[in-house]
């Protein structure tokens, strides 16, 4: 690691901070130490970069803002890379070329001001552009996978290429990032379409009012834990009927406003959360038959 270091340094590749707590990366506000949190400058210092994990043969992860990550708490022996300077956004009509590391929210918003519809559902996703096309996040019955055009990528082999929607292969909660995560996302291609500022902005007025009456805002946490099950109840339904809410392992918390969402109660550790996010699992399994599937992505558990 110090040698990567040193090299990175050497080549000016960024800034970068040693021996960082992760809890400061996810939005759970849990996880180990990492040995090193590096910020590319642009693509080129990324690809460089990634050269250099290679090259030590070192184990990296990509996080955007962390809104879907549960790191262990263990140490993470290896590279955390953060995309924040890949944040410029610009307007051609009725596309916007944004780079991964923008906020989602702050993009809804932008749109929202050019009077731009199709991005509503973003409004209150607190993830990067990035991390959501990774994801395919959505939510009111849509996601990234109808408004995404095209993707620029790296790819495995230190290539920058350009993925298109079909390409992309967007599914419920997924895409082709998911699958091949040696794929890193740099800037995306939106489509929307021209609407009424007004009648745009209401909308994600409504949509945030309702989230605050719904949802553990006040608490640490990932949004939806389960994805939805076809031809089935919702996981939060499912999870409230089993009498589940509030329900607490250390820290962690089923939230008694949203059964689907597990929060950082009370200075929870990550196992905490990912014990009672298993067992809620397993509850669900045993008495409805239904394998609900976890939408967040564990990382550094082996």
């Amino acid at each position: 690691m110090k040698e990567f270091i040193n090299e990175f340094k050497n080549l000016a590749l960024g800034y970068f901070y040693e021996n960082q707590s992760l809890s400061k990366y996810t939005t759970y506000h849990v996880g180990g130490v990492a040995d090193c949190v590096v910020y590319p400058k642009n693509m080129d210092a990324l690809t460089k970069t990634c050269q250099l994990i290679q090259k030590y043969q070192l184990s990296y992860k990509v996080v955007g803002n962390g809104s879907n990550l549960l790191f262990s708490d263990h140490k993470y022996h290896g590279v955390i890379i953060k995309l924040d300077s890949f944040n410029k956004v610009t307007f051609y009509e009725n596309k916007i070329v944004v780079g991964a590391g923008f906020s989602l929210v702050r993009l809804a918003n932008l749109a929202a001001k050019h009077a731009l519809t199709g991005l509503e559902f973003a409004s209150g996703i607190p993830g990067t552009v990035g991390g959501a096309i990774f994801m395919n996040a959505g939510a009111y019955k849509s996601d990234m996978g109808y408004i995404v055009q095209n993707v620029k990528v790296l790819t495995p082999d230190f290539r920058i290429i350009t993925l298109t929607n079909r390409e992309l292969k967007f599914h419920y909660r997924s895409s082709f990032l998911q699958s091949h995560p040696g794929y890193i996302c740099l800037e995306a291609t939106l489509k929307l379409q021209k609407g009424k500022k007004e009648a745009i902005e209401e909308l994600m007025r409504e949509r945030r009012m309702r989230r605050r009456q719904t949802q553990p805002l006040e608490h640490p946490s990932a949004g939806s834990v389960f994805r939805n099950p076809e031809d089935a109840l919702p996981a939060g339904k499912l999870i409230e009927d089993l009498g589940l809410k509030g329900l607490t392992k250390g820290g962690a918390q089923v939230s008694k406003k949203h059964a689907n969402f597990v929060i950082n109660y009370e200075n929870a550790c990550a196992a905490d959360i990912h014990d009672l996010i298993l067992f809620v699992q397993q509850a669900v399994l045993e008495n409805y038959g239904i394998q609900l599937k976890i939408e967040q992505e564990f990382v550094n558990w082996e």
